[in-house]
Formats: C-alpha cells, structure tokens, sequence
C-alpha cells in the first residue's frame, strides 16, 4: 500500500462547533480511512496553512480520493491536499530510472 499525506483546513463552521464542543477527530478520521482500506498512521492538529496533518495508507489513488472526496463533501472542510508520499527506497529507484528517460527539452 502507498502512504499519503492528508493536510486539511476546516471551514468556519467546523471551528466553531469544535470550539463550542471540544473534540478528537481522530477517531473519525480512523473510522473514514479504514473504510476505504486504508491505515491511519499519524494524526496531528497543525499551526500554519493546514489545521490538519495525517499520514495515512491506502491501497490505490482511488481510495486516497475517495476519504477526500467523502468528507469534503461534508462542507466541513475549506481545503483538502493529497500527496502521494515515496519510501527512500522509491525515491533512488526514481532516480535511477530518470537517467532513462527519452525528454526533449523545448527549443
């Protein structure tokens, strides 16, 4: 299974309702990946840009897409990006295979 990193930004409304009734969504968060197949491996809230961090697994990009497009569609959420995530391992094997990669540069 490929990891993913999930950063998301919860809308107004989702801050106010956790402000008026603290909670963990992590549970939830567990819950949505699993149900796609996936495996939740890390789970943070975040200062910045995203309020969100996760590490997650899943078998394929359409399950990835899938946990997005499912809680997007809430409108709880203002702002969801998925990166498809390389082992070191994966990264050197990308590396070796682009020196034989036939691109031309435009002219």
């Amino acid at each position: 299974m490929a990891h993913y990193l999930l950063q998301v930004s919860y809308a107004a409304s989702a801050v106010k309702a956790m402000v008026a009734n603290p909670q963990n969504r992590e549970d939830a968060v567990r819950k949505v990946v699993e149900s796609m197949g996936g495996k939740l491996h890390a789970f943070y809230f975040a200062l910045g840009e995203f309020d969100v961090v996760i590490i997650a697994e899943f078998p394929d990009n359409v399950s990835a897409a899938a946990v997005a497009l499912a809680t997007s569609a809430t409108g709880s959420l203002s702002k969801f990006e998925t990166t498809v995530l390389m082992t070191p391992a994966e990264g050197v094997e990308a590396m070796r295979k682009a020196k034989t990669g036939a691109y031309s540069p435009p002219a």
